[in-house]
């Protein structure tokens, strides 16, 4: 019997600048993901819930899906490739939307490693910094954002763990 482990995030020695991770699946982001986020947030500009304001007083004429929500998607797809067993994200340096996105645009994303450094003062570990881009269906860039997050050297990083034993198979 195999036992197969659903790879999490990367160790330290994982990441290699120039490396592009490709996150899959997209999401269509609907109009109610977009109200509830907003609801949630208390963003309650019309722009983004508001059908009627959109249509007669936006430069689009239509909802236009809240920035935060693509950047918390995007970021989000990104995890199980990049940060999922990191220690901590250290630092969002840049943040760009540069194409709105639209109630019902399917959003894919990919990171590319830039660089990576190991820790001056601890030996368990490095600082990765990566950039994140996020495109609808029309293949438009509808978000940009570069990052640097902290993560175990694979020496160190800490095991999966379950609340059971090995033995359910058995």
């Amino acid at each position: 019997m195999t036992i197969h482990e659903r790879p999490f995030g990367r160790a330290f020695e994982d990441f290699e600048p120039g490396d592009v991770l490709r996150h899959w699946p997209g999401k269509t982001i609907t109009e109610a993901d977009d109200h509830l986020f907003c609801m949630i947030t208390m963003n309650h500009h019309p722009l983004h819930t508001d059908a009627w304001f959109a249509e007669h007083s936006t430069v689009h004429g239509r909802n236009v899906v809240v920035g935060n929500l693509v950047y918390s998607l995007v970021l989000g797809m990104s995890v199980p490739d990049v940060s999922g067993s990191c220690i901590a994200n250290l630092e969002v340096e840049s943040l760009r939307h540069l194409h709105p996105t639209f109630h019902g645009d399917t959003i894919y994303a990919e990171t590319r490693v830039l660089e990576k450094v190991p820790s001056a003062s601890k030996a368990d570990r490095g600082i990765v910094t990566v950039e994140t881009k996020a495109f609808n269906q029309d293949g438009n860039e509808v978000c940009y954002f570069r990052r640097k997050l902290m993560v175990w050297k694979s020496a160190s990083l800490p095991p999966r763990q379950r609340p059971y034993g090995d033995d359910v198979w058995t």
